[in-house]
């Protein structure tokens, strides 16, 4: 059963009990050594699941349909969320940066695979379809599909981390690669990593990295394929939800017990994938050029620094809570690293307007979110996160861990009234305030859930290191580093060792600098 068949009304997205229900199709999902029967009522993913079906409700709501949606432009005559259509202006990236963040609000920035991550790709798929070559009507199909279901779609890019010292076709009993052709489409075996939310969402857009290419073609594939295709399993990493629900209550993991994206191993065990879900086919040339050339780098960077932009407001906020609560607010040092945190938030959002205000013209009409800005965000965002983390370490110190076990111990009179006097808040605030804020805290930053998002934000956008040398790449092609080097050239040719070159500048006092007589 297609996803667009749990709609009651064609011409709308999903509601959340729709979402819901879409999730009920006998997907093959693993966890603690057993098969998931239903993911949306299991300890480890239920809260998740309300998490995005919150999302799905708010397109609907009277309220906040203005900002999170727009009218189809697939003559459906519907509406959808306004980052599944490609924008044609500023205007229109500035109403997405909106929608965006008004979505990455209702998780406070915890949850970023939403369904408009990878409509970052969708989007571009009805402008660009000509770049999809012999697919180029699958590309257009997806579009349409994409847009006027608002579909969730995670993706799998990464290869495992297995004999990384390999060429890729050496490691073909591990990554992703055409075991077969028929007249009906291909088949493919392989694995891929990471699959955040993969086990909540409609559809897995697989495509390749660049590390991938090599002589042998079959590994130089894209495509589309349903969450509940035969062959398609996923083994789910541990639950934090059903850790933080189990072991304690949501006073005590507020984050952890309803935003955990769970990450899978996403095996594709000899899976069919009919032709009108392929994207590119032992294409060498596309993969390589996939990133920059689909306008997915533009627009997955600009979902990307919105979402974090929301998570750093967060953060500042409950850091300055914090402070609040054990008087630390009132050191110098203490304020100087808030101030440092507040203009961490302050140079993302940045980074997001410089890219919704300043857009790169692109193909059929429409515009992309402007690249050198993203690369900045992509830079850049990996040395933020640790640092914004480190400086809540460093001011709130022993706060985060002088805390009871649990909300429970409130109810118990023997422990309740010795919480009440040593574990006070400062500045008036009650101990339960302090309590809470400090929970809150430690969940974001010193549980599993914390680790993980310390882990998933230094790598989000791939390897630092990487990232550098794709910025140094663009300007190079782009023929920005050339105007650099221009500048520095103009400059020294203001001058030379007789001096200056032209009379706007008046000679030294000593003009006699001895070089014209070595010259000779």
């Amino acid at each position: 059963m297609k996803t667009e068949d749990f709609r009651a009304d064609k011409s709308r997205p999903l509601t959340g009990a729709e979402y819901i229900a879409s999730l009920r199709d006998g997907r093959e999902v693993y966890i603690n050594g057993e098969r998931v029967s239903d993911v949306t009522t299991h300890p480890a993913m239920r809260n998740s699941v309300r998490s995005l079906a919150r999302l799905y409700d708010a397109l609907h709501d009277e309220k906040t349909k203005d900002i999170l949606t727009s009218p189809t432009d697939t003559g459906s005559g519907g509406y959808t969320h306004k980052y599944f259509r490609v924008a044609r202006s500023a205007q229109d990236l500035v109403a997405q940066k909106e929608a965006i963040a008004h979505w990455a609000r209702m998780s406070y920035g915890w949850m970023g695979r939403t369904a408009d991550y990878k409509a970052a790709l969708m989007n571009t798929l009805g402008a660009n379809a000509d770049w999809y070559g012999p697919f180029k009507d699958n590309a257009l199909a997806w579009h349409k599909r994409a847009q006027e279901n608002v579909l969730f779609m995670n993706h799998a890019i990464v290869n495992p981390p297995i004999d990384r010292h390999k060429p890729a076709d050496a490691v073909k009993d591990v990554f992703v690669h055409i075991t077969r052709e028929t007249d009906a489409g291909i088949y493919v075996s392989g694995a891929k990593v990471v699959a955040t939310s993969s086990a909540l969402t409609h559809y897995n857009f697989l495509a390749q990295g660049s590390a991938t290419v090599t002589e042998d073609p079959s590994l130089s594939v894209m495509f589309i394929v349903p969450m509940n295709a035969p062959g398609i399993k996923m083994f789910c990493r541990v639950s934090y939800e059903q850790a933080a629900n189990t072991l304690g209550h949501p006073f005590d993991y507020p984050l952890s017990s309803r935003f955990d994206e769970n990450d899978a191993i996403l095996v594709l065990d000899d899976v069919f994938v009919p032709w009108e879900d392929v994207l590119v086919l032992r294409d060498a040339g596309k993969i390589l050029s996939f990133h920059p050339a689909s306008g997915f780098m533009h627009g997955y960077c600009f979902q990307g620094c919105i979402r974090f932009g929301v998570k750093l407001d967060f953060l500042a906020g409950l850091l300055a809570k914090a402070l609040r609560a054990t008087g630390g607010d009132a050191f110098r040092g203490n304020q100087a690293m808030l101030g440092e945190v507040i203009a961490i938030r302050h140079q993302f959002w940045s980074f997001a307007n410089a890219m919704a205000y300043n857009p790169i013209p692109w193909a059929s009409g429409a515009v992309l979110p402007n690249l050198e800005a993203a690369l900045s965000y992509r830079t850049f965002m990996s040395d933020a996160y640790p640092r914004v983390i480190d400086i809540i370490r460093r001011t709130v110190a022993s706060g985060l861990i002088y805390l009871p076990s649990s909300a429970r111990d409130f109810a118990n009179p023997a422990i309740d009234r010795y919480l009440a006097q040593y574990v006070r808040g400062s500045n008036d605030m009650g101990y339960v305030e302090r309590i809470k804020i400090m929970k809150l805290l430690w969940d974001a930053t010193g549980t599993e859930f914390g680790g993980r998002h310390a882990l998933y934000e230094l790598n989000y956008a791939g390897a630092p290191e990487e990232v550098r040398l794709q910025v140094l790449k663009g300007a190079e092609r782009g023929g920005r580093l050339k105007e650099m080097e221009a500048l520095v050239d103009q400059c020294m040719s203001d001058y030379d060792e007789n001096g200056w070159t032209s009379d706007t500048w008046l000679p030294p006092l000593n003009n006699d600098t001895g070089l014209s007589t070595a010259a000779e």
